[in-house]
């Protein structure tokens, strides 16, 4: 059978997501966990791949998805409550769902959706420091925004994915990138919605948001940027601190709850 899993982890003391031999990351210690469930040893397949210092989930979300096959006959019960229970403290599996054969959960994705999430402020944060990336500069939010707005549809993304970057095409289409305070003096959370993303595309949008949020570029610079299909020209990438993968979409015929659906979290 194949099963999809919904994830949450803190990814600040992994080295991303990609099993790597002799490092931390978490794919291992998901494939550890379910292979001791299954009695045999399982893949998984991930929706997207996130780097050291990401995360998946917040504010009750459960953000990553992944799929595996196998031969062991295992409630979905079994498969949560029992795959939590070798996981460590920093992974969680949210929900466990069977699926048909041509479920795949990064190729059938609709769509993923993160969050970067910024402590506005003259000090450094102490709590959820490893949750938030800290700008001490005051940002004008509505400039922000205003330069999202030049990014959005489909566009060669070259400029703003990482030098290494290994995907076949940098063309991606961006259905929603906003910025909003929560509060007068609070965080600022940069949402980014795509039908896919390059390797450090939502972190090199949120160093140049910043960076015109600050006062040292124009809003037109994001759109500057992205004509000169150049990443040397897409000035710094913000830290990985702060940002957070919250969800994936999928057709509903996969029955793929959504990342805050509570309901449907792990038993049926």
């Amino acid at each position: 059978m194949r099963y999809a899993l919904g994830l949450e982890y803190d990814g600040s003391a992994f080295h991303g997501w990609q099993t790597q031999h002799g490092i931390r990351t978490v794919q291992g210690c998901v494939e550890q966990a379910l292979s001791r469930v299954a009695d045999h040893l399982i893949e998984v397949v991930v929706a997207g791949r996130t780097d050291a210092g990401v995360h998946a989930g917040t504010g009750g979300a459960c953000g990553q998805v992944v799929h595996f096959d196998t031969t062991a006959q295992r409630s979905r019960r079994a498969w949560v409550l029992g795959g939590n229970l070798y996981l460590p403290p920093d992974v969680a599996i949210c929900w466990a769902h069977a699926v048909p054969d041509d479920f795949h959960a990064r190729f059938s994705a609709r769509s993923r959706r993160y969050r970067y999430f910024i402590h506005n402020g003259p000090t450094r944060p102490a709590l959820g420091r490893v949750r938030l990336t800290w700008e001490h500069r005051p940002l004008d939010v509505s400039a922000m925004a205003t330069a999202a707005r030049f990014l959005l549809g489909e566009h060669d993304f070259s400029s703003y994915r990482a030098q290494g970057c290994q995907a076949k095409s940098p063309i991606r289409t961006l259905y929603r990138l906003e910025v909003s305070r929560e509060g007068e003096r609070g965080t600022v959370v940069i949402e980014a919605v795509a039908n896919a993303f390059l390797q450090h595309m939502v972190r090199n949008i949120a160093g140049v948001l910043m960076t015109i949020g600050a006062g040292e570029r124009p809003p037109l610079w994001a759109r500057d940027v992205l004509e000169k299909r150049n990443r040397s020209e897409g000035g710094v990438t913000a830290r990985p601190e702060g940002l957070h993968l919250v969800g994936v979409e999928y057709p509903p015929e996969f029955g793929i709850p959504p990342a805050t659906a509570w309901e449907d979290r792990g038993f049926g």
